[in-house]
């Protein structure tokens, strides 16, 4: 028995993944899922993903001691600690404390799917074990997965999109069912080969990244299995799932 496949182009596309009772990987290179990656592998204890900065700041009401971060158009918000940068989430600034964190796309994707269980995280970062984590659990449990490319402003990221080619590459495609949208994501992953910080500094989010003076973000973001740390989302909160060693110390 084959496991189906979908990817979802768009945050919004996680609507469809709940119908389906789809394991998810939800997908946003630059740089929520990236962040998530890193501040987890770095010691923080967990993440609260919010959608909306009103609801983050009454998150920080409940919670003073979490560290309140997340960015809009790129920058951090007023009154916020940390911005989105995966950089800053060293673990001097966040070992053992929680984060409050969002974004203008990616955390939407998990209010999204605040029901489903699981929910993994993923991006280049964490590709190999992201495919492996998403791939064993659907297979156990007689499910289909979804990776969800978040995008960007509702279209289509295609770092996201070839992201998820990738990850969809560390799992045994013979074993698969893919959608037309996965077997598009895998040969864009495959076009852009080795490559990835190219595709990424080319991409419309990319450029404007690199506007604002985000460039080294973007050299950071497309590093490949930097971490084997599976971040996974349930019950409001995100957390180490059982992939849980990086393969590098604090940067």
């Amino acid at each position: 028995m084959t496991v189906e496949v979908h990817v979802e182009l768009r945050a919004s596309g996680a609507v469809d993944a709940v119908k389906r009772d789809d394991i998810m990987v939800i997908i946003d290179v630059l740089r929520c899922s990236s962040t998530i990656i890193v501040a987890l592998a770095n010691g923080a204890s967990e993440i609260i993903p919010a959608s909306t900065i009103g609801k983050a700041k009454e998150l920080k009401k409940r919670h003073p001691n979490y560290v309140l971060a997340g960015e809009r158009r790129g920058l951090m918000p007023q009154g916020f600690e940390l911005g989105n940068s995966p950089r800053e989430f060293t673990s001097e600034k966040i070992y053992g404390k929680g984060i409050i964190l969002t974004t203008t796309n990616g955390t939407k994707a998990f209010e999204i799917a605040k029901d489903a269980r699981p929910v993994f995280v993923g991006s280049f970062l964490n590709a190999e074990a992201a495919g492996k984590a998403v791939y064993v659990g659907a297979k156990k449990n007689s499910r289909g997965i979804s990776l969800i490319a978040c995008g960007r402003a509702g279209r289509l990221s295609i770092e996201d999109f070839a992201c998820a080619g990738t990850i969809l590459e560390m799992m045994p495609t013979d074993k698969l069912t893919l959608s037309d949208g996965a077997h598009a994501a895998l040969f864009a992953s495959k076009g852009a080969g080795e490559n990835v910080a190219a595709l990424l500094c080319s991409s419309e989010h990319g450029r404007y990244l690199k506007s604002i003076g985000l460039t080294k973000d973007i050299e950071f973001c497309s590093q490949m299995n930097r971490y084997t740390n599976v971040p996974v989302f349930e019950e409001g909160r995100i957390y180490t799932g059982g992939f849980s060693r990086h393969k590098t110390t604090n940067h």
